[in-house]
């Protein structure tokens, strides 16, 4: 707290000294005072020094300071996301020094090249040379930053290796729904007209099969580290964006047009806890795109485990199919048998006491 009264007292101080300046300047010039408006020229030009050093201090200060907060402190969860950190700093390395080198550039002209009596002005109408280079070399930097990121943008939506899992990820107002394909590994059908939020969050057709193994949940998405999964995104209702920011890709959920992005996960979330010293961190779904009055609350859990534990939990859950028709479910049948075969005995055993 007392850094930031320092800090706010220093601007006020500059405020203040800038203002008194220019009202002086003001009031000589009303007066016709040459020696007067040149000094201020002189306090303008040596405030702009300070300002310019107090600014390069104040941002080298703020790195330091927040920097850890930011995601770029943290190693990217995805051997692709390493590509996007290479590409930001890529960037921050290109702008930064251009941003950098004009401030210096713009505030030490404004102190070195003040108003003085030996000193004239050189005006030039237009210069060739110099359109083409303000014109030629930030069209070529550029063209290489977008020509990085479209390399990335193709392989994040290209086909995923053939070992890749792939989940179905659909948006709602406001949450998400997770698709595992069973077995057969194929989703069964769905129809937009289906969709029961109480009984059909998807809007399966049970008719389909390919559906009847088909594994459906709300809670968490289950993924496994080193296995390249390919995501299968849509909405039900409004436009959504899938923001996977600790894997450094997003990509929007449109109602009616699947979209896809495949990764591959680099570290379980436990030792991601364990990199961040943080024991209650999950990667997070968040929205990116701003969809209804619930928007800010729009969070899933991803939840990276080895592959031994993501056969155990896939063994624990049960098809949609079956959860939605108990009596179609196997298991059930065979409780209901136990149950008559135990009630049986029970029967025989009080009819032969009524005998006797």
């Amino acid at each position: 707290m007392t850094i930031f009264l320092t800090i706010a007292v220093v601007v006020l101080i500059f405020i203040v000294i800038f203002q008194i300046a220019k009202a002086s300047e003001y009031v000589s010039i009303l007066r016709g005072d040459d020696v007067s408006r040149k000094q201020n020229n002189r306090i303008n030009g040596f405030l702009m020094v300070v300002f310019l050093v107090l600014g390069l201090i104040g941002v080298w200060y703020c790195n330091k300071l927040y920097f850890g907060k930011t995601l770029l402190a943290v190693d990217a969860a995805s051997v692709e996301g390493a590509r996007v950190d290479s590409m930001l700093w890529i960037t921050l390395a290109v702008t930064g020094i251009v941003f950098i080198g004009t401030q210096i550039i713009l505030f030490w002209f404004a102190y070195k090249y003040q108003e003085k009596d030996n000193r004239k002005v050189f005006y030039f109408a237009h210069s060739n040379k110099l359109e083409a280079i303000w014109t030629v070399i930030p069209a070529l930097v550029l063209t290489v930053l977008v020509i990085i990121g479209l390399r990335n943008w193709f392989l994040f939506t290209s086909e995923p290796p053939k070992d890749a899992m792939v989940v179905e990820i659909t948006g709602k107002q406001f949450g998400w729904i997770y698709r595992y394909p069973g077995k057969d590994g194929a989703f069964g059908k769905k129809y937009y007209k289906n969709i029961d939020p109480a009984t059909n969050t998807l809007g399966i057709l049970w008719d389909d099969e390919l559906a009847h193994d088909d594994l459906i949940n709300e809670q968490t998405m289950v993924l496994v580290k080193g296995r390249p999964v390919k995501l299968i995104i849509g909405s039900r209702d409004v436009i959504h964006d899938v923001g996977l920011s600790h894997f450094r890709l997003k990509m929007d959920a449109v109602p009616g047009i699947p979209t896809t992005m495949w990764f591959t996960p680099k570290y379980t979330t436990k030792e991601m806890k364990e990199m961040t010293n943080n024991p209650n961190f999950v990667y997070e779904i968040s929205c990116d795109q701003m969809c209804g009055n619930g928007h800010y609350s729009m969070k899933g859990i991803i939840d990276v485990v080895d592959q031994e534990e993501y056969d155990v939990w896939i063994a624990k859950q049960k098809p949609q199919y079956l959860v939605t028709f108990p009596d179609k479910d196997p298991s059930n049948a065979q409780s209901a048998d136990t149950t008559k075969l135990a009630v049986k005995p029970v029967e025989t055993a009080t009819k032969t006491i009524a005998k006797l």
